[in-house]
């Protein structure tokens, strides 16, 4: 315990942070009889792994101020830091996963490279337990939820007063596909965290950009089935670009075959991708994050 006391931990605003529920949780889903529980779950993985890891981070990061090189890989997040992230956001105490993050950024990590290397990947982790059956729709939803209150916090996008009305994303097939479930459930997951959601599933790349010109979109999301439909792929999201009421607008794209070569999104002219919904949540939540710090600008 004398150890722990040495670990500088943040003072969160609990008042705060619970006040975002409203904005990144769907009213309905947020409803659960096995809160005890849970809440005993997350109490055993604080005490039997957070804690260990934040005691290993203090003690490993010496003073004498190693290469930049050398602190940065040492504090790398793991695959155990990526699972340990996800048992606290399955649980019901976004305190305890604001602190575990902060830990890390406070040593050297960028909130870029945590994006990259520990919330994205908790993401997709929380992705395969829900596939394999380790978690139900609900766990995972507000899961996400929370990864998705992370970011704002982080990044202040939380304080917008207009929050509620502008977390608008549009998701829409590459035209001539016609692969509708991985488009079905990131738009599950979305509607659940607490995003507002428009559809355009079978249109074509003119009808997609009128949307975008129409309506105030933070996010548009294309999904691809197969590399025939990359060259629609590009020249629409060329359309939303030029004709978007939202000239920021952000836009990811989804589909196997961007998880294979996730480079291959910045060429066609998106600004990211996602290996599953779960991620495809917390990436729109980057990609209004993004949108916001540029009007603030």
């Amino acid at each position: 315990m004398d150890n722990l006391a040495r670990v500088a931990l943040p003072v969160i605003d609990r008042l705060r942070i619970d006040s975002l529920e409203t904005h990144f949780v769907s009213p309905e889903v947020y409803r659960r009889a096995d809160v005890a529980q849970r809440q005993a779950r997350l109490a055993q993985v604080v005490s039997g792994q957070i804690i260990p890891q934040l005691l290993r981070l203090h003690s490993e990061i010496v003073p004498e101020a190693p290469p930049i090189e050398h602190v940065v890989e040492a504090l790398a997040p793991t695959s155990a830091d990526i699972s340990g992230l996800a048992d606290i956001v399955l649980g019901n105490d976004l305190e305890a996963a604001l602190a575990y993050v902060l830990v890390l950024r406070d040593r050297g990590l960028s909130m870029e490279s945590l994006f990259i290397e520990l919330l994205e990947p908790t993401a997709r982790h929380l992705g395969h337990l829900w596939d394999n059956d380790e978690c139900d729709f609900i766990d995972v939803t507000l899961g996400v939820a929370r990864l998705q209150k992370l970011l704002a916090t982080f990044n202040d996008s939380c304080m917008l007063p207009e929050l509620d009305v502008r977390r608008h994303v549009l998701l829409a097939m590459t035209p001539g596909d016609q692969h509708y479930f991985g488009a079905t459930m990131v738009e599950r997951f979305l509607l659940a965290a607490g995003w507002s959601v428009q559809s355009a599933f079978e249109q074509t790349s003119a009808q997609i950009a009128q949307l975008a010109r129409t309506h105030w979109l933070a996010v548009a999301g294309l999904t691809v089935g197969s590399e025939r439909s990359l060259g629609p792929l590009a020249e629409t999201i060329s359309l939303i670009r030029q004709q978007s009421v939202n000239p920021a607008i952000g836009i990811m794209v989804g589909g196997p075959i961007f998880t294979e070569k996730p480079s291959l999104a910045l060429d066609l002219g998106a600004d990211g991708t996602a290996a599953n919904a779960p991620a495809a949540v917390l990436m729109a939540q980057k990609l209004f994050d993004l949108i916001e710090l540029k009007s603030a600008a």
